[in-house]
């Protein structure tokens, strides 16, 4: 996915690159879980895969559609981790899918001014650019939780960069 030139360009070029590939990880994991592993927390310190899409939703939500976006914020953060059920496998697919398009939307939309322009958000202070930052930052940090809470569960490699060889030296 290419966008106009120039340095912010740029840097959002990168940005929807990593959020695509964390997004292939995650539907990757959800796909090896079983609906009933989908809700199941390893103990009631942490959160089940479906508590982590919800988060991630809320999240995403908050910092680039309703921030950056100028949508109304309607998040409710405690419930995203007090679910425990309420959604089936596909309809959280869908719920993160729908999400994801739509910052993604916002965040090809932005002129270079919203990039610069401070937004209040989490009680904290963002100009667009850490807005970005931080959902990228975010994604990527529970996709890891998210990976490691597959692996636990089906004790098998995920293959995240098959055919992919790790060990190229750079050039």
């Amino acid at each position: 996915m290419k966008t106009q030139k120039g340095t912010i360009a740029t840097l959002l070029d990168s940005l929807l690159f990593r959020m695509d590939e964390k997004t292939a990880m995650v539907l990757k994991c959800l796909d090896m879980l079983t609906e009933d592993e989908l809700w199941h927390r390893p103990n009631e310190l942490s959160n089940s895969a479906g508590n982590l899409i919800l988060h991630l939703c809320g999240n995403i939500t908050q910092y680039a559609i309703s921030a950056l976006g100028g949508k109304k914020d309607l998040r409710e953060r405690d419930l995203e981790f007090s679910a425990q059920g309420g959604f089936s496998k596909e309809e959280l697919v869908a719920k993160f899918n729908e999400v994801l398009s739509e910052a993604k939307e916002v965040m090809l939309s932005r002129t270079p001014e919203e990039w610069h322009s401070e937004y209040k958000v989490q009680g904290f202070m963002l100009n667009g650019i850490g807005i970005a930052v931080h959902v990228v930052e975010h994604y990527a940090y529970h996709t890891g939780q998210l990976a490691f809470w597959t692996k636990q569960l089906k004790g098998k490699d995920l293959g995240f960069y098959s055919g992919t060889d790790l060990n190229a030296k750079n050039e």
